[in-house]
């Protein structure tokens, strides 16, 4: 199982949920020298970041870069799946679709979060479904052509209200038949959402493709009451071995967090290692 951490370009809003917001050859050192395995970049647009120079820096300093975020789409740029003027759609699609086109340079995959919008109290439901599935499906063929998997996240009831379980998004998954569709849970949202964190991950089974670390409080893992050896357990118990990437607060401040959050995953990896050789 890898680690890795959220970061964004140094012009990212405070809105922006990374740990690292800051110059990304800073930000990317400091990654390495942590001990993280990657990272997750969150970009507004695909033109935001010059391909070959992140290249020469995740390679120079040992990382990967499993997913590239799109929250910014949405809390920066205003742009989202189910927005009822077809302008704005547009460019959002359009703009995922340039997401996947650059994650194909580095065999990363596209998250598809808070930009696929929400449903407003005077929209009918089913309308507002059809321009999530109208928009999801023509980036996911985009993504297909490029290789690139499109992960679903659902999130919390408080931040939008279309998709905020496991459940509904193993749902959403099964309508929309995209095998480039993936889940990826997050423990924050799933510790408001879900019944059973461990539970959910079962039931996710192997359309679990990706997954966000963050305590009960949004802090590093192990700052708040959630039982990550637990949760660790039902991931391997799924098989799941790729990353898990930390996208917390930076609190009290961004490197003692980033610090806190390795230093805590590895020694409970370690832990449910051991547990598994007795």
């Amino acid at each position: 199982m890898k680690i890795g951490l959220a970061i964004a370009p140094a012009k990212a809003s405070p809105l922006a949920f990374v740990v690292f917001r800051d110059d990304l050859e800073v930000s990317i050192k400091k990654v390495s020298e942590l001990g993280y395995d990657g990272i997750e970049l969150a970009l507004r647009d695909a033109e935001e970041v010059n391909v070959a120079e992140i290249k020469d820096l995740i390679s120079a300093y040992g990382l990967e870069l499993p997913v590239i975020s799109t929250g910014r789409v949405f809390s920066e740029a205003r742009l989202w799946f189910t927005h009822p003027d077809e302008k704005v759609r547009r460019r959002a699609i359009n703009t995922i679709k340039g997401m996947a086109e650059l994650a194909e340079q580095f065999g990363a995959n596209v998250n598809i979060g808070r930009v696929r919008g929400y449903i407003p109290d005077n929209e009918d439901k089913i309308v507002v479904e059809e321009r999530f599935f109208s928009a999801m499906s023509e980036c996911a063929d985009l993504a297909s052509e490029h290789g690139v998997t499109l992960l679903l996240e659902p999130i919390n009831r408080y931040e939008t209200n279309f998709i905020n379980s496991v459940t509904e998004g193993l749902e959403i998954l099964h309508r929309l038949g995209k095998e480039n569709v993936k889940l990826m849970p997050d423990i924050f949202h799933m510790n408001i959402e879900d019944v059973s964190i461990t539970d959910s991950l079962r039931e996710a089974g192997d359309r679990v493709s990706y997954i966000h670390f963050a305590d009960s409080n949004r802090w590093a893992p192990g700052q708040g009451h959630l039982n990550f050896l637990e949760i660790i357990g039902a991931l391997k118990s799924i098989s799941y071995d790729g990353f898990v990437t930390v996208e917390m607060l930076p609190e009290p401040e961004p490197d003692s967090a980033a610090r806190t959050a390795i230093d805590y995953l590895r020694k409970v990896i370690r832990e449910s290692s051991s547990i598994e050789s007795q």
